[in-house]
């Protein structure tokens, strides 16, 4: 019987090379080993290796983190130890910022910088540590030589005594389980890590790629009924764009909270498996682990031009959160309806319940879809819930409504050839054949193109506070929104079919 070795991929092949050279083209690694002496302390300690290749050297850590779009005081919970060079003298540092410090004359030296990382936040897209477990975001833990975010990493973790597992993204080297690699600083805060005594559901294969789940916390539930719906809800995930475009794809459960951030080939996920026993906690969970997986597709690949190669020091504002966001909501529920989870009535009972949220929101008279998404560091990702509550919006909210009408605006004007599916596809490829993300023109664009038609109005819903036209972009779906206004001011909206 003829056998052929395993397809092993560039960036695979690349991580190989850096665990045998501690180089990839010509650029050396910076090295980081992670220890917890005292879990109860909920700190952990962070030894930075390098070799300066310059006289001058800048260090930053990061003040977000890419999926939350938010600035985050992750400095605040650093503090320096020790600066030393490869004879064990003590190297200066200068402050520069709150989160930046210098090293000068240090060319070809051998530095090492010791620092402790406080995590007692329990938060997605904050590092905590406890006696039971850790959960540690890059961002916050692990500084870059500024200028060199191509620079490669490898990180070493050392288990506290009784902890036995590591979740993550990261290329793990194939003579030690606890040491991973990145090909670039940008790699390395893509991916979190989760570690404990973790448990680890059946996984599954699609088109020869493994998806596994491992998690902390994890109550008793049907784990293997949860797969397999995960399965189907990749599938047609996959189906719908053509491509798997990783190696390996985990889902980690980082225990109870709120919240789960996307990564190129993982997501973090605040999950226990509580509600998994009822119908409705089962299709809340179906949703949110969908909407995780499919930005893998939408965000991390498709994506606008703003959002990478990141500026991890600034905010990195866009217009176009709402198709980053606002369309996944949109696909969770066409996921699961092609994945035979969900019905028809069953979506629309969704959109529904969107549209009576959006329609009752004064904000939408105020903020447009577009400012929702270029102000959402300062409101949040929910609209703002200080002194502007009720003036703004969130693109998860208006965005999926948006969307589902875009949806039907394509098919109708191309007489039901084309669909919102032809754009993210024609999306997806230009993304991998060109590595750059999207402009604002061009997600219009490639509308018009697939619609044949001019959309400028309809894109006066993303620009402007233009009331949605219900009526004319339903014009031909077999559906009508009905309304009733109640003696309080407040209307429910109904989707009923024709």
């Amino acid at each position: 019987m003829k056998t052929t070795a395993p397809r092993l991929s560039t960036g695979l092949l690349l991580s190989l090379a850096l665990f045998v050279s501690g180089t990839i083209a010509g650029k050396t690694a910076i090295h980081y080993t992670v220890t917890i002496p005292d879990p109860a302390s909920s700190r952990y300690v962070v030894e930075l290796s390098l070799t300066a290749a310059s006289d001058s050297v800048t260090l930053r850590l990061p003040r977000w983190m890419p999926g939350y779009y938010q600035l985050m005081s992750y400095a605040d919970n650093l503090r320096i130890l020790t600066c030393t060079d490869n004879q064990g003298n003590t190297l200066k540092l200068d402050t520069l910022a709150t989160n930046a410090w210098r090293l000068k004359g240090v060319k070809g030296k051998a530095v090492t910088l010791t620092y402790t990382v406080d995590a007692r936040k329990q938060f997605v897209a904050n590092s905590l540590v406890d006696k039971q477990h850790a959960y540690l975001v890059p961002a916050q833990s692990f500084l870059y030589e500024d200028g060199n975010l191509d620079r490669p990493a490898i990180v070493s973790v050392k288990l506290p005594e009784g902890w036995s597992s590591i979740a993550t993204g990261l290329d793990t080297d194939p003579e030690n389980p606890h040491r991973f690699s990145a090909t670039s600083m940008d790699v390395l805060y893509d991916c979190p890590l989760l570690l404990g005594n973790l448990k680890s559901l059946p996984s599954f294969k699609i088109n020869g790629i493994e998806h596994r789940f491992l998690g902390y916390d994890l109550q008793s539930f049907d784990g293997r009924a949860l797969m397999t719906n995960l399965q189907r809800i990749v599938q047609a995930a996959v189906d719908l764009m053509g491509d798997i475009p990783y190696d390996t794809y985990t889902f980690i459960g980082i225990g109870p909270g709120n919240g789960g951030i996307e990564h190129l080939n993982n997501c973090v996920v605040s999950f226990t498996g509580q509600g998994l026993d009822t119908e409705e906690g089962r299709l809340r969970n179906l949703h949110f682990l969908a909407h995780e997986y499919f930005h893998h597709f939408n965000v991390k690949r498709i994506r606008p031009v703003e959002l990478g190669p990141f500026d991890y020091d600034r905010e990195n504002r866009t217009t176009q959160l709402w198709v980053s966001e606002g369309l996944t909501v949109y696909y969770e529920s066409v996921l699961l309806l092609r994945a035979g989870l969900i019905d028809s009535a069953t979506v629309l009972k969704t959109m529904e319940a969107a549209i009576n949220a959006l329609e009752n929101n004064p904000g939408r008279h105020h903020q447009s879809l577009a400012q929702a998404s270029y102000q959402t560091w300062e409101d949040g990702p929910f609209g703002n819930q200080g002194p502007r509550r009720g003036k703004t919006i969130s693109y998860y909210a208006k965005g999926p409504v948006v969307g589902w009408l875009l949806d039907m605006r394509i098919r109708q004007a191309s007489k039901s050839q084309y669909s919102l599916d032809e754009v993210m596809r024609h999306l997806y490829r230009a993304s991998k054949a060109t590595g750059r993300g999207f402009t604002d023109a061009e997600f219009q664009q490639t509308c018009e193109h697939y619609a044949g038609a001019d959309m400028s109005d309809f894109f006066d819903y993303v620009y402007t506070t233009k009331p949605l036209d219900y009526t004319a972009c339903l014009k031909g779906s077999g559906l009508r929104l009905d309304t009733l206004t109640a003696p309080t001011g407040r209307t429910t909206y109904t989707l009923t079919r024709l």
